[in-house]
């Protein structure tokens, strides 16, 4: 890798993408230095080891990273925050491990539209400072704006995230596409309510990590989702009925957790199979085969609502 870029003018480069490649090692600190100018990067498929050292913190005007699919072996990289500029973070499938703490600074990845942490050995609480900083991702009206991340003539960003179960190639990473990836991980503790500030999002996956609590009704907020991911966690409690408000949603995975009571219904959740639930022994009512008990239905929300 580093006798490649000895050939290029790497002062003035501003998309490096060597994604799928053989390349072994370490990243080369020194190159990486010079490259001041540089937009975005993509070594994703690759066997890079070693930890992702901050030389990056000199790309300042980095958008999009992507270092997926690698033997990268480091904690949570906090010097990530202070790039100010960067919309799309990839680090799935790697080692990284260990807890996110706090940021270090005021108000990082304010830019940030894709999150990727997925398959790796992240543990404790799950980030909740860091969500109350997504600001693009609090503005539900920016997904209006059919643009594309890096729109050059030469050249197009595209990346590979599981959307749906399904592995999803955005040759274009557009402006609209927002999304947050934290399965396969050991993240534990509750789903923070700040969640339900980022009223872009498309997609949002905790899948298979230790996760407890309830499933917070500040999800209802997020009016943009089109799918959710919460499958194999320690969730209890009820699904909140007001989720039926959530008209954007067509595919919806919370099995194997331990939910009780009554499935809501209306909307999209008359669309959404059994599979949807399965492992939940204590749900009830259609689409899964248990019957509800007069005990077991939920109530109307707005019996409760004191403004009534």
């Amino acid at each position: 890798m580093e006798k490649f870029l000895h050939v290029l003018e790497i002062s003035s480069l501003s998309v490096l993408d060597l994604h799928t490649n053989n390349l072994r090692g370490e990243i080369p600190r020194d190159m990486f230095e010079k490259l001041t100018k540089l937009r975005s990067l993509h070594l994703s498929n690759n066997h890079l080891g070693g930890p992702l050292l901050s030389f990056l913190h000199s790309c300042q005007s980095l958008e999009v990273l992507d270092v997926g699919n690698n033997k990268i072996n480091d904690s949570f990289p906090r010097w990530l925050e202070d790039l100010a500029m960067l919309r799309v973070l990839v680090l799935k499938s790697n080692r990284f491990h260990g807890f996110i703490r706090p940021p270090k600074v005021e108000h990082p990845f304010q830019k940030l539209q894709i999150m990727d942490l997925s398959n790796n050995e992240f543990n404790g609480l799950l980030p909740t400072k860091h969500f109350e900083s997504f600001t693009s991702m609090m503005d539900e009206h920016s997904i209006r704006n059919l643009t594309y991340i890096g729109d050059h003539n030469y050249y197009q960003d595209s990346i590979i995230l599981v959307v749906k179960g399904n592995k999803l190639v955005l040759e274009k990473v557009i402006s609209i596409f927002v999304a947050i990836d934290f399965s396969r991980n050991n993240f534990e503790g509750e789903i923070p309510g700040s969640i339900g500030e980022l009223k872009s999002l498309k997609g949002l996956n905790f899948s298979r990590n230790k996760l407890q609590g309830s499933i917070s009704v500040e999800l209802i907020k997020l009016s943009n989702l089109e799918w959710l991911d919460l499958s194999s966690n320690g969730l209890v409690g009820v699904i909140p009925t007001k989720m039926a408000v959530l008209t954007q949603l067509s595919n919806l995975n919370l099995s194997h957790n331990k939910l009780v009571g009554e499935i809501p219904r209306g909307n999209q959740f008359d669309t959404f199979n059994k599979d949807s639930y399965s492992g939940n022994l204590e749900l009830c009512g259609p689409p899964v085969s248990k019957s509800c008990t007069s005990g077991e239905t939920q109530p109307d929300d707005d019996c409760n609502d004191p403004l009534l």
